[in-house]
């Protein structure tokens, strides 16, 4: 498509172009397949971690929590997927 200008308008970013996130792994040993597991946002630069969620109040009482955040926890065995430990720069998507 072209306007007045003769130039092309550009195309919107695909969904895949717009994702910030990249799966790094998940845990082999879950039971339903689906978490914990590990993200790069490389928009923000930061991991995104789902795990089980912390409900036990003895547990939490002996983290310093703010309203704004929560605790989740994984199996060791999962920091295998940080970059870092891998000694890799940027994941493989």
């Amino acid at each position: 498509m072209r306007c007045k200008l003769g130039l092309k308008h550009r195309q919107p970013p695909s969904e895949e172009d717009r994702m910030a996130l990249h799966r790094l792994g998940k845990d082999p040993e879950s039971k339903d397949g689906g978490s914990p597991t590990i993200y790069l946002d490389d928009e923000t630069d930061t991991y995104v971690v789902q795990g089980y969620k912390i409900n036990d109040d003895e547990r939490r009482s002996q983290m310093d929590i703010p309203d704004h955040e929560d605790v989740v926890e994984l199996p060791r065995r999962m920091v295998q997927f940080f970059l870092e430990v891998k000694g890799d720069k940027s994941p493989v998507v």
